[in-house]
């Protein structure tokens, strides 16, 4: 198995990962020909995240149905409720005979939700406001059925995902209907440009927040490349930088995300000297990142007390590449022997011994390991109970996996704006996902200035 060089953000690979790119548009293309009852044999041919999207929202069992119908009835009642609850309100408005103005006046349309439980079919009573006024008169639109939306935030995760695909807009509604059926035909090109144009302005203001209540205890950063391009070939190199970090509550949280590039001091630093010129005055204890980020650099400058832990993922990646294949598993498992020993003693006692072990043959990834040595150990520090969050920059990877380019780029170039919104949904949805830190009730004692050695509380002395 092959390793990127570090300056690389990714970090693995699979045998149909070469395919993985045109899976999408290829089961798109071949839609129309598909018969209604394609057996397994078809689904094993297609790309394994589509049938993991396309499995959150297929039904058909017995319990499907009825919670179908359950969140259809709910939803119904929720609506006429709303409708009530608006006719109330206006009740004093009244003409000269002493009759109501804002009245019901039949049933909308029906119209057809895709939710995470399935196709609802929803009718909202029609509300008319019978001023003479037409400036005066108002309008009823209910907040669990947003005009023009006929899409759940569930749905509404694919359309990022597959933006960064590098699918095109003109593709969304043929690619939706690969991935979760022909639940998906409400969601028209015209639907889609306008959400993205609405999620381009949720992006822009999110980016101005103020930050001056924030504080956060740890930080990750890493630079992601995506299938799509952005704007041009002369971007060609840029990525989209993604910081968070974590409150004093041990919550995660999406701080910014911006374009720039990986290895630029510049880049990061501009990233760094928003957030705090936005309010983010205090500095984090602790920052996560893999070494080949021009993030540290700016962080040395703009966060001088911060302290440093590489990304072990990214670093184990590093070293495993300058070896030859037959080694690596070998290697990899001296390597694990470093970075899970419980105390900061032998984690050192095993870096010794892969030294000794792989430098003669293996000088180049030897020296690799070597040179990061103090900030890979840097976890032992604090608290145990927060070491799996703190050893790599997964909480980022994982995020945004799906969408990491692993090959080439998509011929289409994506707009700059667009693209920052898509990632900036993407990481907005799966933040509602995110656990809390493992032991956070140890961040009090963080904050208080008390030491961990090997992430064990020390007594004050």
């Amino acid at each position: 198995m092959a390793y990127p060089a570090e300056g690389n953000c990714e970090v693995s690979s699979a045998p149909n990962e070469g395919r993985q790119e045109y899976a999408v548009k290829q089961r798109t293309k071949n839609l129309k020909s598909l018969p209604a009852d394609a057996g397994q044999n078809h689904e094993r041919s297609v790309d394994p995240e589509v049938l993991a999207f396309r499995s959150q929202f297929e039904g058909g069992q017995p319990l499907d149905e009825l919670i179908r119908a359950g969140a259809q009835r709910m939803l119904q009642a929720a609506i006429h409720a709303e409708v009530d609850d608006f006719i109330a309100l206006h009740a004093e408005r009244r003409d000269e005979q002493g009759r109501r103005l804002v009245v019901r006046n039949g049933q909308l349309p029906a119209r057809e939700l895709l939710t995470g439980a399935g196709r609802l079919e929803v009718q909202q009573p029609r509300v008319r406001d019978n001023s003479s006024d037409p400036e005066q008169r108002v309008h009823f639109s209910p907040s669990v059925l947003p005009a023009y939306l006929r899409k759940s935030r569930a749905i509404e995760e694919l359309i990022p995902w597959l933006y960064l695909k590098g699918v095109s807009t003109g593709d969304f509604t043929e690619a939706l209907q690969a991935l979760v059926g022909e639940k998906a035909k409400g969601l028209s090109a015209n639907v889609i440009v306008r959400l993205k144009e609405q999620w381009s302005d949720e992006y822009e203001a999110w980016m101005k927040r103020d930050l001056s209540q924030k504080h956060y205890v740890y930080v990750w950063a890493d630079g992601i490349h995506v299938k799509v391009r952005l704007e041009d070939d002369a971007n060609k190199k840029q990525c989209i930088l993604v910081l968070m970090g974590a409150t004093p509550e041990g919550q995660k949280e999406l701080i910014a995300v911006i374009d720039g590039y990986r290895e630029s001091e510049q880049s990061w630093s501009e990233l760094l000297l928003d957030v705090k010129h936005r309010g983010l005055s205090i500095e984090p204890k602790l920052a996560v990142a893999d070494g080949a980020l021009g993030f540290w650099a700016a962080a040395r400058k703009l966060f001088p007390e911060v302290r440093e832990q590489r990304c072990w993922v990214h670093k184990t990646a590093n070293v495993l590449n300058n070896m030859p294949k037959s080694v690596q598993p070998k290697a990899k498992a001296d390597l694990h022997e470093i970075w899970q020993a419980e105390t900061r003693q032998t984690a050192n006692r095993a870096f010794d011994q892969f030294l000794e072990k792989y430098g003669p043959k293996y000088p180049a990834a030897c020296e690799c390991l070597k040179k990061d040595r103090d900030v890979l150990l840097t976890f032992y520090a604090f608290p145990a109970e927060h070491w799996l969050h703190l050893r790599t920059t997964n909480p980022i990877e994982s995020t945004f996996a799906t969408i990491r380019l692993r090959h080439r780029r998509t011929k289409g170039s994506g707009s700059r704006r667009t693209s920052l919104a898509m990632m900036f949904k993407l990481g907005q949805s799966a933040e509602k996902r995110w656990r809390r830190l493992n032991g956070h009730e140890q961040i009090t004692h963080l904050l208080a200035g008390k030491t961990f050695q090997d992430g064990v509380l020390q007594d004050a002395a």
